[in-house]
């Protein structure tokens, strides 16, 4: 098994109620640059709209040779699985316990690569090869719905068979059955979720307890940080000129857009990150952060300075999902994985490291017995009441998602 990560850890051996989707960050510590956002975010946007881009069954018939190669091809985001090390030879390696578990298992040997640093570069990635209905390599792939979402739409993806996913369909959580862009799970299959909400220091801050107050407060100027993904962000913009994420129209998103751009003019705002607001928030470059649920609460066990707020606006909440793009030559093997990590006591054992929310149902039982102190953590377990707190994205049809995307890097001055 070939395994790459850009950490070490200890080891460990041991849509939404109203049918909308989740739509992650994982504790990467990344540097997406906003020049790259820039750029390359245009560009494939542009891609989704030139002729031949759009795939069917017919246009781009892919080939499974499962049965004769036994291995899988995962692209999934850096330290968003459980990882672990051992000492071999006098030298510490990284392992990931569950896959070892399927490999040894099924008898299919996992080629792990942990490539998929951010929705919009890995799309300008892998979107030449799939629009010419080319393989990219992969069998398998983990990326945020939103994005999912428009491989979806153009017939980049194969439909899974869920006849080789009993687990999946057994422990699939009934709030993520349907999304309103891949009806029935035909394409997806949730990987984790978690939360938008703030983060701040309290090493060189008093606590922030609302997002207006993050981009208002004088002491705050400068040293705070938003997210480069228009979802997040904008979903907050949204919030506070008195709009709802997951049902606006054009004239509030224009007003939310309009009340961003005050807020970066002011010099309020010291950047605009991706996972690497971990680090700035940890060091002390920003003491007060939009952030995620995950990444924050793993700081926290380093560093107790670190405080983690549910803000007065409410959350964000979103999800990655597992994928198998056309020309994968493994799609049964691929499978076969996903469906082992819907088995409860293995996704109990990814969720312990990573402190996402878990997608599978029985996964909470099983943490009983890994890690007791995590059954009733409600950011990877949430009940109904805490999930009235939180608000989607609403799914955007790709010319309106195009506009925004365009209008908003824009506003934040890339």
């Amino acid at each position: 098994m070939s395994e790459r990560s850009s950490r070490d850890a200890s080891s460990d051996t041991g849509s939404l109620p109203d049918g909308s989707p989740w739509v992650s960050r994982r504790s990467f510590l990344r540097s997406a640059s906003l020049s790259v956002l820039a750029l390359g975010t245009p560009s494939l946007l542009a891609s989704c709209g030139t002729p031949g881009a759009r795939q069917t069954p017919e246009s781009c018939p892919s080939e499974d040779l499962s049965d004769a190669e036994r291995t899988v091809n995962f692209s999934n985001w850096p330290s968003y699985i459980d990882e672990g090390t051992e000492v071999v030879d006098g030298r510490r390696t990284t392992v990931i316990p569950t896959l070892r578990g399927f490999e040894a298992r099924s008898g299919i040997e996992v080629v792990y690569n942990s490539d998929v640093n951010d929705n919009a570069e890995f799309f300008a990635k892998v979107r030449d090869q799939l629009a010419a209905c080319e393989p990219t390599g992969r069998d398998l792939m983990v990326i945020t719905d939103w994005a999912a979402a428009r491989m979806v739409a153009l017939g980049w993806l194969q439909k899974l068979d869920r006849a080789r996913m009993p687990h999946v369909d057994e422990h699939l959580l009934s709030r993520l059955r349907s999304p309103t862009w891949d009806p029935g799970r035909e394409y997806s299959v949730p990987w984790q979720g978690g939360l938008t909400g703030l983060a701040y220091n309290a090493r060189y801050t008093t606590a922030v307890d609302s997002v207006e107050e993050l981009l208002t407060r004088p002491d705050l100027r400068g040293k705070v940080s938003l997210t480069s993904e228009l979802n997040d962000t904008m979903g907050f913009m949204l919030r506070i000129v008195g709009a709802d994420p997951s049902n606006f129209t054009d004239p509030e998103y224009d007003r939310a857009l309009d009340r961003l751009r005050e807020v970066v003019a002011s010099g309020q705002i010291r950047r605009f990150t991706g996972n690497d607001f971990v680090r700035d928030l940890d060091a002390g470059n920003v003491v007060a952060c939009v952030g995620w649920s995950g990444d924050v609460l793993g700081l926290q066990d380093s560093n107790p300075d670190i405080h983690w707020v549910v803000p007065e606006e409410g959350m964000l909440i979103f999800s990655d999902d597992m994928l198998v793009p056309n020309k994968a030559t493994h799609k049964a093997n691929a499978e076969r994985l996903m469906d082992y990590y819907y088995q409860p006591e293995v996704a109990a054992r990814v969720a312990a490291s990573v402190r996402f929310l878990c997608p599978v149902e029985g996964a909470r039982e099983a943490m009983e017995h890994i890690d007791p102190s995590l059954v009733e953590n409600p950011y990877i377990f949430p009940d109904e009441a805490f999930l009235s707190q939180t608000y989607s994205f609403m799914t955007l049809p790709e010319g309106t998602r195009r506009r925004y995307e365009r209008s908003f890097i824009q506003a934040m001055g890339a």
